[in-house]
Order: C-alpha cells, then sequence, then structure tokens
C-alpha cells in the first residue's frame, strides 16, 4: 500500500506529464492588468501588483520572441449592461454624478468604457499590446463568458494555457476554473498572479495546484518553452 506522499508524488508527476507545454499549442493569457486597478490613484487600486507586473513582462517579451500568442483580458464597465459586479459588490464600477466624491467604495467610472485617466479599463502601458494581440474585453470575473476567447483559442488549435494576472481569488479563479472546464491544461504562474490578501493568494495557490492547474514560475515557464 503506496503512503500518503508517495500517492502525492506520482500525483504531481502525472500533472506534469500531461500539462507540459507544447510550442504552437500554448497560449500566455494575461488578466487584467489594467490602469483602474495599477494606477495608484484609481478606486480599485491593488498595489501588489507592481510586484508582478516583471515577472509577467518578462513572459509577454518572451513569447512574442517564442511566437507563443499573447491574450490579454480586460474587465469593462458599461452603463447599458448592469450587473452584480457593479451593484452592489463593485460600486466602484458605477458612474459617479456630476461632482460627486470617488473613491473606494463610492461610484467611480472604474474600468469603465471609454474612461481615461486612473481609472482607465486599458491595459498599463508596460505591457505595450500590440496591433496583432488580441484582446478580451469581459464584462464579467470568468473571461470566456460572453466572450469569443474560447474560440479565439480553439482557432489555433491552442490546448495550453500559461495564466497570468489577477485577481487571483477573482478574475484568475473564474478563468481558471472556466478553462479547466473546457479541458485546456493550465499552467498557473506562481509569481505572476496577486490579490491583495496573502493568506488568500496562499489558499488559492492550495486549491489550483490540487485540482485545477500546474503551478510554475515565470522562469520555469521559459525554461520549459525553450526546450
Amino acid at each position: 500500500m503506496p503512503s500518503p506522499d508517495e500517492l502525492v508524488s506520482r500525483k504531481l508527476a502525472r500533472i506534469q506529464e500531461t500539462h507540459r507545454m507544447e510550442r504552437g499549442r500554448t497560449a500566455l493569457l494575461v488578466i487584467d492588468m489594467q490602469r483602474s486597478f495599477m494606477d495608484p490613484k484609481s478606486s480599485l487600486y491593488v498595489p501588489s501588483a507592481a510586484d508582478i507586473l516583471p515577472p509577467i513582462r518578462g513572459l509577454v517579451e518572451f513569447c512574442r520572441g517564442a511566437h507563443v500568442p499573447v491574450i490579454f483580458t480586460e474587465f469593462t464597465s458599461a452603463q447599458q449592461y448592469p450587473n452584480l459586479r457593479k451593484d452592489p459588490f463593485g460600486p466602484e464600477h458605477l458612474a459617479p454624478a456630476p461632482g460627486a466624491p470617488t473613491g473606494w467604495g463610492m461610484p467611480s467610472g472604474n474600468s469603465m468604457v471609454g474612461t481615461q485617466g486612473p481609472e482607465s479599463p486599458d491595459t498599463v502601458a508596460e505591457l505595450g499590446v500590440r496591433p496583432d494581440e488580441v484582446v478580451i474585453k469581459a464584462y464579467g470575473l470568468d473571461k470566456f463568458y460572453g466572450t469569443p476567447l474560447d474560440l479565439v483559442l480553439r482557432a489555433a488549435d491552442i490546448r495550453f494555457l500559461v495564466v497570468t494576472g489577477m485577481l487571483s481569488d477573482l478574475c484568475v479563479a473564474a478563468t481558471v476554473y472556466a478553462a479547466t472546464t473546457r479541458e485546456y491544461r493550465v499552467t498557473v504562474v506562481t509569481d505572476g498572479i496577486t490579490t491583495i490578501w496573502p493568506e488568500i493568494q496562499k489558499a488559492v495557490l492550495d486549491i489550483f495546484g490540487r485540482k485545477l492547474a500546474r503551478l510554475m514560475t515565470a522562469e520555469q515557464v521559459r525554461g520549459e518553452l525553450s526546450r
């Protein structure tokens, strides 16, 4: 009878085997690295986003050079599409009344279509989205739901996803669940995702590693794709 440690070791080895990325069938997914979450003046500023920007930027540059598709997602809000992400769970995504105060917990126009400045939904300039790269605009947490993401991936015969971005427990988690439901082999970049609470980050990575995805650092991903 194998010990629990032996069973875990077997499981991890099998995950490695089934999730080993194939050149030509792998894409990098960069989730919601937007000014509306990364600008210190935005109502939903995520301070730890600065920590994951260098590993993500390195992966983006590597993948471009290795002809691995890079796909960006952006959470967007629009007045004509009311949903629970805005009311009651995200009042910051609601349009502010003229002259009304804005900020965390208040209507601020965060990530609204057409918004400029700190609340802009655009991917940050440091990642430099190229004209030929796909940008998936989503009105919810799951970047597959109501978007062409699955079509884009299947049309390119993509079966392996490298996932980065934020927030680990919200948009990243919802998208990882959706991807694995569709039988994509997901590798989550441990130094390329973040959330506001360290204890939740730890729990999310534990859940991902046990049931949903392979866990690797950005350096390890580059190494595997370089072979």
